[in-house]
Formats: structure tokens, sequence, C-alpha cells
């Protein structure tokens, strides 16, 4: 098992090599069916021949391909000034084997198909993530960065594969132990329900502008150009971006685009498309319960869906309509072209009550890797009180909370120069 280098060039000051490797669809039958993951390593052009420290990039999701760096700002600028940086993209996404409409077609069952999904989780991610820092750099063990889901898979790396890494930094993305769907959406819907209250209070018109666009929907059909049909609970939807610094802007100038909310427009369903179909990143919407399966705690059952129906502020005929945050539902799929296929299988997996084992307890209670994460204390997606909880039963971890920032924090580069300060005072990257 060697990576193949794919394309090597120099850009902008940093030089990219482009690589995949080969590894096996399940890594508990490595002979079987084996599937692509695609890497890319970053370094200042000016050092690229020098021995650095290692760092791999574990992006957020589920479903999340690595960056495509751009411009010379962020967190991996900061990375760069010090380390060689590997940007994964995680098994079906990006240029690794994609998991398709296509793909999940070719199934004949839910259980068949659930079977197959089941291979894109935690768990099989970090043993590629070993499999590139085996064969693509001699064992040498490397600090990670967690972002969002990316911390999921780093307390998975510590609990099976600690002696691989030198040091750990998380930003937003400290999960809970005891993972259970129903109840991390229970402490979901209230900070949902308040990134409401402060997008109508910032803007007040498009309390108007909303209303009049439900009516508009629910008098006429009106569809995406892919075919969907633009519903209210669509509309609703949107709110997924509430959690970012940026995610008020964002949906505000979106309904601009609807006038006083009575003007369907090309644009305007463009965009909504854009934002809803889950075209790059299908795995983002399949596996978003199903990541907090863990051992034998149970199923998931669209956890999102019936803590949604205990809250009848956020019915699509009450007013004002509340938008919905990182939330999945049955009519997700129903209502989503590329989403649809995967449904039978997504409904499988929302019944199994057994899972891969996800977390090791014993092992992060007694982890001496240092690990430096950022809790934002008004997170929408990752509930700071269960992250504390989290941080207080695993050994060497500092964290650091604070409400400077939104879940995208780390694209605020003084926030990974805080954890780089935080991680040393740990006593800075283990030496192995």
């Amino acid at each position: 098992m060697k990576p193949t280098l794919i394309a090597s060039f120099t850009v902008a000051g940093r030089h990219l090599s482009d690589y995949s490797l080969q590894v096996p669809l399940d890594w508990k039958h490595t002979e079987g069916e084996h599937i692509t993951v695609f890497y890319r390593e970053v370094v200042a052009a000016h050092r690229q021949h020098e021995e650095l420290p290692l760092m791999i990039y574990l992006q957020g999701g589920p479903g999340g391909a690595g960056p495509r760096p751009i411009g010379d700002s962020g967190w991996l600028s900061v990375a760069l000034e010090r380390f060689r940086v590997i940007l994964m993209d995680q098994r079906g996404t990006g240029a690794s084997t994609p998991v398709t409409t296509q793909v999940i077609e070719g199934f004949d069952s839910g259980e068949a198909g659930a079977a197959y999904l089941e291979n894109f989780r935690a768990d099989s991610i970090i043993r590629d993530a070993e499999a590139i820092r085996i064969h693509g750099y001699g064992s040498k063990p490397w600090v990670t960065l967690g972002q969002s889901y990316g911390g999921f898979l780093t307390l998975s790396y510590l609990s099976f594969f600690p002696e691989a890494l030198a040091g750990c930094l998380i930003t937003g993305g400290l999960p809970s132990l005891t993972p259970c769907a129903a109840s991390v959406y229970a402490r979901t819907i209230p900070r949902v329900r308040a990134k409401n209250e402060k997008f109508y209070n910032l803007y007040p018109a498009d309390r108007h502008r909303v209303e009049n666009l439900v009516r508009t929907l629910n008098e006429d059909e009106y569809f995406l150009p892919d075919g969907d049909r633009f519903t209210v609970r669509r509309l609703q939807s949107l709110g997924i971006d509430f959690g970012m610094g940026p995610g008020f802007e964002r949906l505000h100038w979106l309904l601009e685009l609807s006038g006083d909310g009575t003007n369907i427009s090309n644009a305007l369903l463009q965009e909504v498309q854009n934002r809803t179909s889950f075209a790059s990143n299908p795995l983002f919407a399949v596996l978003q319960e199903d990541i907090y399966g863990d051992g034998a705690n149970g199923a998931a059952r669209f956890a999102a869906e019936a803590e949604l129906e205990l809250h009848p502020e956020f019915s699509t005929k009450a007013q004002p309509l509340l938008f919905t945050g990182e939330m999945m539902f049955r009519c997700t799929f129903d209502e989503t072209k590329l989403l649809r296929p995967f449904l039978p299988a997504v409904k499988e997996l929302a019944v199994r009550r057994t899972h891969r084992k996800i977390y090791d307890r014993e092992q992060l209670a007694a982890n001496q890797v240092p690990v430096a994460a950022a809790v934002y204390h008004d997170d929408m997606y990752v509930d700071a009180g269960l992250s504390l909880d989290t941080a207080s039963k695993v050994g060497n971890l500092h964290a650091w909370v604070t409400n400077e920032h939104e879940h995208d924090g780390i694209n605020d580069p003084s926030v990974l120069r805080r954890l780089l300060k935080n991680l040393e005072a740990l006593g800075g990257p283990l030496q192995r």
C-alpha cells in the first residue's frame, strides 16, 4: 500500500503535492473491496525540503472534503509557519471515492445500503488517516487539528491510536462521550430559537418578507432548477447557516432576492438549490444523526424530527416562521432529489441500536497526549455544556471557553495561534 503522487506544483508561496491511496472499504476485511482516499500536502514553498513537524487537518462534517487553499489568510497560513500540513478528503467525499446517488441506487435494499454506509463513520476515517501517516510519512507522529466533526474524529483517534499523535487541537468540536442524538437535539432547539430571535431583531423587515414568502409558496408551486419543489420546510432549512459568523447576513441577502417576499426569481431558486441540495456532500445529511451511534447506545430514530415536534413554534404555519438548524428530517430526504435514493438506507441506520465503537472512555481518561480545545460558548451546533463535561473526562486536555467566535471561529487566525500557545503550556507536542 503506497501513495500515488498525482500532481505537485507551487503557487502563491506554497508547494502542494496531491496523493491518492488505496484503502479497504471495510477495515475489518482488508482483502475485500478497496476505495481511494485523496489527500493534499501543503508546505511553505521556501521550506519544502526541510524536515518539518506534521499536522493533519480533520475537516468538519460528516461528509467533509478537505479545504482547497485560497489566498494566504486564515488558519492554514498560521499552521504553515511551523508545520507541513496534510488536507485529507474524508472517504466518500471530494476527490476520494465519492458516495453518490448513483452508488446508493446500486443496492437492492435499505439494509444493503446501510451496511455500505456504515463504512464511512469515524472509526474508518481515522484508520484512513493512519494509513496515510504510516505509508506516506514513515509512521512519524503528527499533530491533529480537528474542526467541528473533526473533534469527534480526534477523540476517536485518541481512543484507538494515541501513539500516532504528538498533540491535538480542536475547534468547536468536543462531543459528548455518552452520545445520544435525542439529548443533543433537546439542547440544540433552544439555541436555534435564540438565533432566530437575534436574526429577526437584526433584520426586522425580514419578518414581513418571510411571511409573504411563506404565503407565496403555499398559494402556488415553485420548483428549483433541479426539479425539487421549493417548500416552506425547505425554506426553514436555510437556518442551518445561523451558527456561522456571517450566517445571518448570508440569509438576509438571499431573502432580499425575493423582494417583499412575493418575487420567486430564478436567482432565488438557484441560490436555494445551491444551499440545500447536498449535491457535493450527501453524506453530511445521510450520516448527520448516525455520528452519535457508539457501541450499544441505541437508535437515533430521527431524533431531530421527534424533538422538533415537541416545539410548535417551529411549525411551518407559525408566525414568524422559525428557521431550523443543523437538522435532517424524513422530509429532507423525501423532498430532495439527490437525497431521495438514500432514504431506505437512512431509515435502516435510524433504527440500528448497535454500532461500531468510536470512543474508548478508559483510554481517553488516561490520555497523555496534550489536547488544546476551543469551546465556543454560544455554538449553535455543539453544546458547550456537553463539551465541558467531556473536557473534564479526557486526560491532559485544556479547554479554552470563549464567546467571541461562532462555530467557524477557526477562520480567524488568532484562534489557532491561541490553541498552539495553549498546547505549548501543556508541554507542547510530544517528542516520540
